[in-house]
């Protein structure tokens, strides 16, 4: 796996917060973010057409993180059971499917909690084995999935899975793209975060990566998130970004009136 400035600058961070967890620069997140997936585009135009995403894949369920294609997530992995996952697709497939666990999962977190059958698969693009068999991992998201049957034959789950990308994501439409943009603006300000439209709007960041990195960074609930996910196409998904801004915008007025 090849190594970049970028993703050195990624575990640089992890290792000085421990965890994923906590206070996120959402401006300095969106630079990396967008910054490795230019880096990745100029570098080997876009994805990969030889790498196959296998039937079978590892499955990673959290509770609170829902995964976006063309979006980079650094995790650290410390559970045995997620060891074993990491070092398996090192081994075989290069690949982990991230899922988001439904309500309750509490009562059963060690064994094998009801997921979302939607999720996204990424690609393992660095692998970083601690001392003490802890990883930090950074994978890149690459599709939507539809989990058709399950597995627990291992300590992790795994799935058959059905890759669904969604309608060829082309430009967006101007008129959705600006009407997203419009609603951004005044989330945005009402929050004193104008400022960071001076990072959002990048002429080398395409409409999906736009997109996805507003659903990814937005502070959105999960269940948002998931439901932004399903999203049979981009289009589609930018117009529940807008909806669930302007939702937000609604919220803010009323607890200020």
């Amino acid at each position: 796996m090849r190594k970049s400035p970028v993703l050195e600058r990624v575990f640089s961070t992890l290792q000085a917060v421990g965890s994923i967890a906590g206070k996120v620069d959402k401006a300095a997140d969106l630079r990396l973010s967008w910054g490795m997936q230019v880096e990745r585009d100029q570098t080997h135009h876009g994805e990969d057409p030889a790498f196959r995403v296998p039937d079978r894949i590892p499955v990673f369920p959290l509770p609170n993180v829902v995964f976006f294609p063309r979006m980079y997530l650094p995790l650290h992995i410390f559970e045995p059971r997620y060891r074993d996952m990491v070092a398996d697709a090192v081994a075989e497939g290069q690949c982990v499917g991230m899922a988001l666990l439904k309500e309750g999962w509490e009562q059963d977190y060690y064994g094998n909690p009801a997921i979302f059958d939607v999720g996204c698969v990424g690609r393992l693009v660095s692998v970083q084995r601690l001392p003490d068999g802890r990883y930090n991992i950074l994978l890149q998201g690459l599709h939507r999935y539809e989990i058709r049957e399950q597995f627990y034959e291992k300590r992790y789950r795994q799935a058959r899975v059905v890759l669904t990308p969604g309608e060829p994501h082309g430009p967006l439409e101007a008129a959705v793209k600006s009407d997203l943009v419009r609603t951004l603006e005044r989330f945005l300000a009402a929050r004193g975060e104008g400022h960071l439209l001076r990072e959002l709007f990048r002429p080398d960041v395409n409409d999906e990566t736009f997109v996805n990195s507003l659903s990814t960074y937005l502070d959105f609930t999960p269940l948002e998130k998931q439901f932004l996910l399903e999203a049979e196409s981009l289009v589609q998904r930018a117009r529940r970004l807008s909806d669930l801004i302007q939702f937000k915008i609604c919220e803010q007025d009323g607890a200020k009136g």
